[in-house]
């Protein structure tokens, strides 16, 4: 196995120099290289070599257009980050209002195997989440005000309650272990095919925690790809051999998850400020075209038309 030494900053920036990249200022990029890891930085090369064989920089490719397309896939990710969590308290509301009207809202009610699927090959999972569940009310409980004054105050913690201190991965775990016809009722409040909007929950939560932790974010590609949807064919998205080009497994399959789970006016203002980021991105690059980053990212030319679609009036 090859061992990783230790580089100071004269040591990574002479790297860079080396792979043809122009850096007039070696203090400043050595400041912003302390500052933001060249690990972190160096995730950022690939659209600006050569090619995949000829992995040096093209001619003029100055540090700074590299850092900017770092300073994009934050302030991007920044903005996913903020909406995604507007969806995953809106999950967590409908989900504890849908339940608790159903089965109680004291946990002896409704953390309740008999309360999920009954499929003889989930009980397993059933049963390790409502332990998940059981720990976060006894570890993280205490440590909420709300969850804390409940305890302390009636004895119990109602879901709505609950949902505050669990995590937007253990809730889409419970929610993939309901009954199909409580599935089915938080489904329709979204509009969203039940299967589809299952297979929905994990990827958003994974993206969520990929934004959280402040990893690569616009060329992330997940495992599983998404159903087609109307988006897909409104947008007159290109297809080739494997089906449609964008909008599968890529940032914009996402953003057309996003499109169904946010309300219009929360999806128009995060298009609007998704589009300002391109924008200013745009007028930094000088080496390669925007065009370029938005198809690493999946993103066809017209993907901000897709807020001028109106659910309301889709019609399969």
């Amino acid at each position: 196995m090859i061992e990783k030494k230790f580089k100071n900053l004269d040591e990574q920036v002479e790297i860079f120099k080396h792979k043809g990249l122009v850096i007039k200022d070696e203090k400043y990029v050595k400041e912003i290289l302390l500052r933001e890891n060249y690990f972190f930085l160096n995730g950022y090369r690939h659209l600006f070599f050569k090619s995949e064989q000829d992995k040096t920089f093209i001619n003029g490719t100055r540090f700074e257009e590299m850092y900017s397309l770092f300073l994009f896939d934050r302030a991007f990710r920044n903005i996913i980050f903020k909406y995604l969590l507007v969806i995953e308290n809106n999950l967590k509301s409908i989900t504890s209002y849908q339940l608790s009207k159903k089965y109680g809202y004291r946990e002896r009610d409704y953390l309740k195997a008999k309360n999920f699927t009954q499929a003889p090959d989930r009980q397993r999972q059933v049963n390790d989440l409502l332990k998940k569940m059981k720990r976060q009310i006894r570890v993280n409980g205490p440590q909420h005000t709300a969850t804390s004054h409940y305890a302390t105050n009636y004895g119990y913690i109602p879901l709505w309650i609950l949902v505050k201190v669990l995590s937007f991965g253990i809730v889409s775990e419970m929610i993939s272990i309901l009954k199909p016809e409580d599935q089915k009722d938080i489904s329709d409040i979204y509009g969203i095919n039940t299967n589809e909007f299952v297979d929905y929950l994990p990827l958003l939560a994974n993206y969520r925690n990929l934004c959280a932790h402040e990893d690569i974010l616009y060329e992330n590609r997940t495992q599983k790809a998404i159903d087609d949807t109307i988006y897909h064919k409104l947008l007159n998205i290109p297809r080739n051999e494997d089906g449609y080009k964008y909008g599968k497994n890529d940032l914009f399959a996402l953003i057309i998850i996003m499109k169904q789970m946010l309300s219009k006016t929360e999806f128009k203002n995060m298009t609007i400020e998704l589009e300002n980021v391109i924008q200013t991105l745009n007028y930094n690059l000088t080496t390669i075209k925007i065009d370029k980053v938005l198809n690493r990212m999946g993103f066809p030319l017209n993907w901000a038309d897709l807020a001028k679609i109106e659910r309301s009036n889709l019609d399969e």
